[in-house]
């Protein structure tokens, strides 16, 4: 009896210790920026992703502090091999169109206008381009198919967003993150009370704006506003089948553990957030309690030198983002951080393409950022040091 009680409780902890190694496995994912739409651009985003992998990953692991959070002696244990998420080339057709429009001003405009238009046109099309939601969204799920399939391999991922490939992942956050509950939205979005009963009466799991779309009760408007399904009988219907929906395209609880933006002009391009009549900023308001709640990360890394990069926000205390959204949060584990003063050493007009060259300084300026995140949200005697300092 006692040697079958010591193999079963042998059994029970190597499987314990077999789930514990699977969810300390991370996947780095990199998402391509504007400009990387030929194949000699892809080339240099893929190779500055090779180059850089390395330097970032041996930070991370060797760094004791990583290791403390984590409560691991591995710390994250990230997976060698970078994953590399490119969709710079699907915009080629709409840029191709655009450089023969170009090519019409050549003969009428003059030099120096026509290589600004051109400069233009090469580095803000893709920017541009990527926003619109006919665009973004088949983007966002072909990013969710490879988040999970890391996930059902064991692994959980951390998005790297590079310059416009912020807006990929703000939007990857946004529309697949399940922090939707649907009685709370109907309520809040004071929908008739026909719609409002029916929705208490039959509840569903939390669930994700593009599950709301692919079940087809409702879908969010470039103007940010929910629109939903009016026919009742149809919108009833599709209501009950929406658990599918969450289940095959809404990001799975714990897939993804945070977001590093580097290079980030998403404040310049999403600046109608901070505009409290936005609709789109009810959801962002859930989403920044979904991620804090469960411990999801989001860190905005930029060198002080490049003139494309902005502060997502100045840091606060979760009590300080808790009084500005008017929600609570409930055991907050995460944290949000913006450290836009590392210094690449380089000129202005090549500080936004250095994060490869100066990868050494940019790795280790996210490792610290990321220690220190954590730690000035949940360490306040860090905090008061690290705002004395600065």
């Amino acid at each position: 009896m006692k040697k079958l009680f010591m193999g079963i409780t042998a059994l029970i902890l190597v499987l314990c210790l077999q789930n514990f190694s699977q969810a300390a496995d991370v996947s780095f994912i990199y998402i391509n920026g504007s400009n990387n739409n030929n194949e000699k651009m892809k080339n240099w985003f893929e190779n500055g992703v090779k180059k850089l992998h390395p330097a970032m990953v041996n930070q991370f692991e060797s760094n004791e502090q990583v290791k403390q959070l984590m409560l691991s002696h591995e710390g994250l244990n990230i997976i060698d091999d970078p994953k590399i998420f490119f969709w710079g080339d699907l915009s080629k057709t709409d840029l191709d169109f655009v450089n023969k429009q170009l090519d019409l001003s050549k003969d009428f405009s003059p030099t120096v206008a026509f290589q600004v238009r051109r400069l233009i046109t090469q580095y803000m099309h893709d920017a541009i381009w990527v926003q619109k939601t006919h665009h973004m969204l088949p983007i966002v799920k072909n990013l969710n198919d490879m988040v999970k399939d890391e996930y059902s391999q064991g692994r959980s991922t951390i998005l790297y967003g590079y310059s416009a490939g912020t807006f990929i992942t703000y939007e990857y956050l946004v529309n697949t993150l399940p922090y939707i509950n649907l009685e709370e939205l109907f309520n809040n979005l004071k929908a008739e009370e026909d719609f409002k009963e029916f929705v208490k009466n039959n509840p569903r799991r939390n669930t994700c704006i593009s599950a709301l779309a692919d079940a087809g009760i409702g879908v969010v408007t470039s103007s940010g506003k929910l629109v939903f399904n009016t026919d009742k009988d149809s919108f009833k219907k599709r209501y009950l089948e929406i658990d599918k929906s969450t289940e095959n395209v809404c990001s799975p609880v714990g897939a993804v553990k945070g977001v590093v933006n580097y290079a980030s002009p998403l404040v310049l391009f999403y600046s109608d957030l901070a505009d409290p009549d936005y609709e789109q900023t009810y959801y962002n308001k859930l989403m920044l309690k979904y991620m804090m709640e469960k411990g999801l990360f989001w860190l905005t890394v930029n060198f002080r030198e490049d003139p494309l990069a902005f502060p997502s926000s100045r840091n606060l205390t979760y009590q300080e983002m808790e009084k500005i959204i008017n929600l609570t949060f409930t055991d907050p584990k995460g944290f949000i951080y913006d450290n836009s003063g590392v210094w690449s050493w380089r000129p202005f007009f090549l500080a936004h393409t250095s994060y490869w060259s100066a990868r050494k300084k940019f790795s280790k300026a996210v490792v610290k950022s990321f220690v220190e995140g954590y730690r000035y949200q949940y360490d306040t005697l860090y905090r008061q040091k690290l705002m004395e300092k600065n």
